[in-house]
């Protein structure tokens, strides 16, 4: 089993040193920060498991770094210990109110420190069934997002998303290549969301190459427009410069006989309960698979919204 990736931040380079060594290597891998910045920019390089931030720390404290984060719908569910000073209660407050899984109080003790993070961890799994790739919500999140919306009768929308001629590429190139493709197609569409959408919508992915999007009827179709104008930019830059002149590549299809594909593109089918009333789950998955695989029918990167009555 693939250990845990704990990014532990503080400025203090004791406390690193007490943090590493109160973190036992042959469960978890420790990746260090030694300010606010440092560790920002380590999340986004790779997002890790936890983080452990200091609340006083340069550049952007804890409270900013933890605001930053949660604030961002494909990071937002990675948990967030916070460690403040002994006494400090206001800072605790403070961490909390910005987002903060839990908090620990320096100086600490090494076992209690351990119980925590097992704990956070253990009620992070519970909480989201996070996809390792993306750290995007799985498939019971997806559920209950949708089905939360049909109890409550509001209208909203929901947007399936798939890549087309993915398997070919994945094959050619190899699972590292298609992992990134992944994750840059993760990137597009939270982007979208963030750009176009409202607060409370939201991105989950299933697994593979498929997604998914919930959120308003009003801004659904902007949010599609934004994921298939900067996809095939965004993923330019996946290609081998030959490749990308041919605007094919040579592969292998699902019978595993040779074949010509083009390049990757994205497919997305809209259902909306603006025509229609659903009462359970399944009648909006059905009809968001019967809309992909028509979008996809298109060979070029597109989304089709269901109209129907």
């Amino acid at each position: 089993m693939a250990k845990k990736r704990i990014l532990i931040a503080d400025d203090d380079a004791d406390i690193l040193d007490v943090l590493r060594l109160s973190i036992p290597e042959d469960e978890y891998e420790v990746i260090e920060a030694r300010d606010g910045q440092e560790a920002m920019e380590k999340v986004y390089a790779r997002p890790p498991d936890l983080l452990i931030s200091d609340y006083m720390m340069p550049k952007i404290d804890g409270r900013a770094l933890c605001e930053k984060l949660k604030k961002d719908i494909l990071l937002r569910h990675m948990p967030i210990i916070m460690l403040t000073g002994k006494g400090d209660v206001k800072d605790k407050v403070k961490g909390l109110d910005a987002g903060a899984d839990d908090y620990i109080v320096k100086p600490f003790d090494p076992e209690e420190l351990l119980a925590r993070i097992r704990m956070v961890l253990r009620r992070s799994q519970i909480d989201l069934d996070a996809a390792p790739l993306t750290r995007l919500p799985g498939n019971v999140s997806i559920f209950n997002e949708i089905e939360k919306r049909i109890k409550a009768k509001e209208k909203f929308a929901v947007g399936y998303v798939d890549l087309d001629k993915f398997k070919v590429f994945n094959d050619k190139y190899g699972f590292t290549w298609g992992d990134r493709c992944i994750q840059t197609t993760a990137r597009v569409v939270v982007k979208a969301v963030e750009a176009k959408g409202k607060q409370d919508d939201f991105v989950g992915h299933i697994g593979g190459d498929d997604f998914v999007i919930v959120g308003s009827v009003d801004t659904i179709d902007a949010i599609c427009e934004q994921i298939v104008q900067e996809f095939g930019k965004t993923t330019k830059g996946l290609y081998k410069p030959e490749d990308l002149k041919k605007g094919y590549i040579v592969g292998k299809d699902r019978q595993g006989k040779k074949t010509k594909a083009g390049l990757i593109c994205i497919s997305i089918g809209v259902v909306t309960n603006m025509h229609r009333e659903f009462t359970h789950v399944a009648q909006v998955t059905g009809i968001g698979a019967e809309l992909k695989e028509y979008a996809k029918s298109k060979q070029k990167s597109n989304y089709v919204r269901d109209k129907r009555k």
